[in-house]
């Protein structure tokens, strides 16, 4: 080789390298599994948030059509809360979907590519859009197609909690919890060496051991009164409880949850409440966009509710309300008004 060939510029080779199929088919499950995020969703928080969804919607009231079961109720509560989106193929049943593409026109979905899952593998179909039921919340106007969890919109607030948790856990796993520096006559350096050996902790090495000279030495002699020394860590001084309950209390927030009803002093008053909260102004405007997009989808006009079946609602108030209604409907038949102008009077205090 000359001189002039090391300065002289040798075209790079380019190779194509396939990921492997297994590895990529792995990551794409394991991307379902965990969700959009993957983050807090394993924590007592957020899956006591869920549970309160597909409990909320498997209770759901469904006129209009057989398709819709219980289990499809709680299997799409789930879904929506951990993703976002539900897909389900139209068939004798609903099948539900593990994965799916789709390509739009005008924002709308108009085809989709199915994942059907199977217990031998799943297998792919392609389908038009008013073959599948798509369930979607928090969409995007970038991306109207696809929906969002809630956590993936509150991404910092779950981070937190997964922190705070996965601190947590990591102290009471590796720290020397109960363990103390033990102060001991001097002895031979075996002697020591056994000594130690002896005293080792479960935690693994929990204790540490020395002897009185050098408990003298650091003003801790054990001839005057002075306590040994505490190895166990000083969690009141991170302020780890409160930070932990207000990250639990935002987590329970972005699923529409009062924070108050997890409480251990919460009272029946809140309880309710925070109940009805969860299903008038959470679980109810879910259902209507169920609603809506099977009515779409199936050509029968659905109606789903949520809110009688779970009791949301304030009894004593309508039983009041009732009340007073019947009272004047009484009171307008002695004065002798006719059922017209009853029932204008009714529309204008907008009584439905």
């Amino acid at each position: 080789m000359g001189m002039l060939d090391i300065f002289r510029r040798k075209p790079v080779e380019t190779r194509a390298q396939p990921v492997g199929y297994t590895a990529a088919l792995m990551a794409a499950r394991e991307g379902w599994i965990s969700g959009q995020t993957g983050l807090a969703e394993i924590t007592a928080a957020v899956q006591t948030a869920v549970s309160l969804w597909e409990a909320g919607l498997s209770i759901a009231d469904i006129s209009g059509t057989d398709l819709i079961s219980r289990r499809t109720m709680a299997m799409t509560a789930r879904s929506l809360a951990l993703r976002g989106e539900a897909v389900f193929l139209i068939h004798d049943q609903l099948v539900p979907v593990t994965d799916w593409d789709m390509s739009t026109r005008f924002g709308e979905p108009r085809a989709y590519r199915v994942g059907i899952p199977e217990i031998g593998g799943g297998r792919s179909q392609t389908v038009l859009a008013g073959e599948v039921l798509h369930f979607r919340i928090g969409c995007d106007p970038a991306t109207p197609w696809a929906g969002q969890a809630p956590l993936r919109r509150a991404r910092l607030s779950a981070q937190l909690l997964e922190e705070v948790e996965t601190a947590l856990r990591d102290v009471f796993r590796d720290a020397p919890i109960g363990s103390q520096i033990v102060p001991v006559p001097e002895g031979s350096a075996d002697d020591m060496s056994a000594l130690r050996a002896g005293f080792r902790g479960r935690r693994g090495a929990a204790l540490v051991i020395e002897g009185v000279a050098q408990a003298v030495g650091a003003g801790m002699h054990p001839q005057l009164g002075k306590s040994p020394d505490q190895l166990s860590p000083d969690l009141e001084k991170t302020l780890a409880d409160k930070l932990l309950n207000e990250a639990k209390g935002e987590i329970y927030g972005i699923f529409g949850i009062l924070p108050g009803l997890l409480n251990p002093a919460t009272t029946g008053p809140l309880v309710r409440e925070a109940q009805r909260h969860l299903a008038q102004w959470v679980l109810q405007p879910i259902a209507q966009i169920m609603a809506e997009e099977a009515t779409a989808k199936l050509g029968n006009e659905i109606l789903i509710d949520i809110v009688r079946p779970a009791q949301a609602f304030d009894a004593g108030g309508r039983a009041r309300a009732f009340g007073a209604m019947v009272q004047a409907l009484t009171q307008a038949k002695e004065a002798g008004l006719n059922p017209q102008e009853v029932e204008d009077a009714l529309s204008f205090i907008d009584w439905a």
